[in-house]
């Protein structure tokens, strides 16, 4: 969101150096460069304030940041849910469905060709964007589930 400070949200930091960071906004996608890093670590998630470096505005700095976390995405050892089977069952080879949990979170059900599940679940764990898509639904941990034999991967966002 715009304020006459800057911009205040979500942020995915990826990439952080001694000097500098990169963050990416979970709403829009719009990337700052920190002209500092204020002891951020790639992976992290911050509900922040930026706002232009001045003289020259093209670099942010972070003027508050209210609350930085990590979300843990593993995978499980459990199979795929009964609504996940179902739902993995019902859909072409790379369609994605997505479930809205009760409460907090999502579901999301990715049907792969069988024998492609193991491929598909890591590209899940290595894709930044699983960790964005936790920090623009508010939740605390990801679990990956998959069963080989049907070509289901279940991406739980949960509490």
């Amino acid at each position: 969101m715009e304020t006459p400070e800057g911009t205040e949200g979500t942020f995915l930091v990826t990439h952080a150096d001694e000097d500098s960071a990169v963050v990416r906004s979970v709403a829009d996608g719009q990337i700052h460069t920190l002209a500092d890093n204020p002891g951020l670590a790639a992976g992290e998630l911050l509900e922040a304030t930026l706002a232009p470096e001045p003289p020259l505005e093209v670099a942010w700095r972070a003027v508050e940041v209210r609350e930085r976390w990590t979300v843990p995405v593993g995978r499980s050892p459990e199979p795929p849910t009964r609504r996940a089977m179902e739902t993995g069952a019902d859909q072409a080879v790379g369609e994605v469905t997505r479930h809205e949990r009760a409460g907090e979170g999502e579901l999301h059900v990715l049907t792969v060709p069988p024998g492609e599940t193991e491929r598909a679940v890591a590209d899940v764990l290595d894709d930044e964007a699983t960790v964005e898509r936790a920090g623009r639904l508010g939740v605390d941990r990801v679990e990956v589930r998959a069963d080989d034999e049907a070509g289901v991967v279940s991406v739980r966002y949960l509490p």
